[in-house]
């Protein structure tokens, strides 16, 4: 007799009952912006996390300051967040220590995607986007998909509201589909400017998705160093 074999356990094949598939992962259904301007980057996330109807902690933090002029966005599975923001810390480290200076955003940039892409046949279940000053005090802004490719942007939106978010962004900042002449071009773009439009996109959201809300988390990457504002 077979003290394995579950067929033994009736209770197993009890009527009108499915068993729970197993998810691997669970997505806080949370969403992420950042605009890159000619001296600073800001970038913005919602706290609040959720499983269907079900809202969880409602001040997550989404926003990893990874150096004094960088900071990663990450929407997504919550323990791959942290993951993936421990490992990358952990290469900083190691390319601090192995070349005695701070790291410069366009190689953190290419760390990040290797990092993703090491864990492509399991991937991290986030969307990212790195946002901060460059050597020459310049704005900028990559996105990466699941697998590491990352892309320079003028703007971007990611996570659950992200399809929402974009379409904004694209009007507002890289004027597609504008024949006015009351908006200002990219280069005139200023703080108070982008942190409006951050907040006009995630009101936009907020007001057709249940998922996106309670508050707007931003960070202002400048010369000066990382603003916090709520």
């Amino acid at each position: 007799m077979n003290y394995l074999d579950n067929k033994q356990f009736p209770g197993d094949k009890a009527p009108d009952v499915k068993p729970e598939d197993s998810q691997p992962y669970e997505c806080d259904r949370s969403s992420i912006v950042a605009i890159a301007g000619n001296d600073f980057a800001v970038v913005a996330a919602d706290p609040r996390s959720s499983k269907g109807c079900d809202m969880h902690p409602r001040n997550e933090n989404k926003l990893f300051q990874l150096s004094a002029n960088a900071v990663l966005a990450s929407a997504g599975c919550s323990c791959d967040m942290l993951a993936l923001t421990s490992s990358v810390k952990t290469r900083m480290l190691m390319y601090e220590h192995a070349y005695s200076k701070n790291i410069p955003i366009d190689v953190l940039a290419q760390m990040l995607s290797m990092a993703i892409y090491n864990w492509r046949p399991f991937s991290y279940f986030v969307s990212n986007i790195l946002a901060g000053l460059n050597p020459e005090g310049k704005g900028v802004v990559y996105s990466y998909d699941s697998i590491g490719n990352f892309i320079k942007r003028n703007c971007v939106a990611g996570g659950f509201a992200g399809t929402l978010l974009q379409p904004v962004l694209d009007n507002q900042i890289d004027l597609k589909n504008v024949k006015s002449d009351h908006f200002d071009s990219p280069s005139d773009l200023t703080i108070e400017r982008a942190v409006a439009i951050v907040s006009d996109a995630f009101i936009s959201a907020i007001e057709r998705d249940i998922y996106t809300g309670d508050s707007v988390q931003i960070k202002i990457v400048a010369k000066n160093g990382i603003e916090v504002k709520d």
